[in-house]
């Protein structure tokens, strides 16, 4: 049989190879969405998230199995949304971000198919072991700390492309793909292939946020129940007995405090801070202290027991430069604030340490998938 040799017939048929793969049949869907384009205006491929471009002098450097590598490398990054995920990282360090997204799905490629059985990985990829199993996020932050060496990996990585895209063309393509893997998984398991972790927490059933929040703050609020004289048992007035009588849930301070240097948008913020009302009129905290900050805290508004709707009507300050939720720590211990928990709204883009040691609960409600705080719980607010 004649060897192929036009880019785009190759490209077919390396998705082809890969949705009769076992090992990766589970991306047959995600190869088909968005556009696929070739081009020399970039050295070697790319994706912005939906569409992937390759470079047709590059693809005639590459064996079948390397191009089977290189089709599965975007693919891989479509489904962890990196261009949409890793953006504002892009822009602090672009180089760092491409390798540490890179070292992610390269490592998922190599433990799904060891033994190179469809997918050879490229000589000019990167690729380190001891980074399987981290996140994009623990990467960089390694790579960072470490002074490590600026690498060039076998593709570039669209972020500007990424940026021209709606906020709808974003989730539909989030849609898009979430349903392909689910499909996808089904003729995994029919054809004997292996789970991957990365893919499987995507995977996970969304647990609805509102109710994470509403869990996390009454638990706070557990065996806080007060009792006031001022308002005597009914039960036992008639027996001459006078009992105080149970005035319902009630804490003490109530910290939230707001990221303004992410990408957190005022209906994200509307929408967190309605849910954040609603459930401090059925505990009663003595008061909600909102904190907005970047690399420091930038504005402190205190509402208190029947001013709580004010919190809607906050108005986010504008975000300054960096992003250190080690200020909120130092802040609430220097105003001596002393809160009963700390609510953290965040895109999670935050120093590697995560602010430190929290001394008290606090819940972190984060607006990027898959990035979770060593510290306390964490939880992920969905931008439905």
């Amino acid at each position: 049989m004649m060897a192929l040799t036009n880019p785009q017939d190759r490209v077919t048929k390396s998705h082809i190879a890969i949705m009769r793969s076992k090992e990766f049949c589970m991306f047959s869907g995600v190869l088909s969405i968005g556009k696929v384009e070739f081009t020399d205006t970039i050295p070697t491929a790319c994706t912005n998230g939906r569409d992937v471009m390759y470079n047709p002098e590059f693809i005639k450097t590459l064996s079948d199995k390397e191009l089977n590598f290189v089709v599965l490398h975007e693919a891989i990054h479509k489904v962890y949304q990196h261009m949409h995920m890793w953006k504002k990282l892009f822009k602090v360090n672009p180089q760092i971000t491409n390798m540490a997204a890179d070292y992610v799905v390269n490592n998922d490629i190599k433990e799904a198919d060891p033994h190179s059985n469809v997918a050879d990985m490229p000589n000019c990829a990167l690729y380190d072991a001891q980074y399987k199993g981290m996140t994009t996020k623990q990467i960089y932050d390694l790579l960072l700390s470490n002074g490590s060496e600026m690498q060039e990996g076998h593709d570039s990585h669209d972020f500007e492309g990424a940026e021209e895209m709606t906020e709808e063309e974003v989730k539909d393509t989030a849609k898009q793909i979430d349903q392909a893997l689910r499909q996808g998984e089904i003729i995994r398991d029919k054809m004997g292939g292996n789970r991957n972790r990365g893919i499987n927490e995507i995977l996970k059933p969304v647990v609805d946020w509102r109710e994470q929040l509403r869990d996390f703050v009454k638990t706070v609020c557990r065996n806080k129940d007060v009792t006031s004289w001022k308002r005597p048992h009914r039960r036992f007035i008639g027996q001459d007995v006078y009992m105080p009588s149970m005035i319902g849930q009630s804490i003490g301070k109530l910290v939230v405090a707001i990221d303004t240097s992410g990408s957190i948008g005022d209906h994200e913020l509307s929408v967190f801070l309605s849910e954040v009302v609603g459930i401090c009129n059925e505990v009663s905290p003595s008061s909600v202290e909102l904190l907005y900050w970047d690399s420091e805290v930038a504005g402190h508004e205190t509402y208190h027991i029947g001013d709580y709707d004010g919190l809607t009507q906050a108005t986010k300050p504008a975000g300054g430069g960096g992003t250190t939720v080690g200020s909120v720590r130092e802040y609430v211990k220097d105003k001596q604030i002393e809160p009963e928990a700390i609510v953290i709204l965040t895109d999670g883009y935050v120093e590697p340490d995560w602010g430190g040691s929290w001394q008290h609960p606090t819940l972190w409600a984060i607006t990027s998938k898959g990035v979770t705080s060593p510290h306390g719980k964490s939880i992920y607010i969905d931008r439905e």
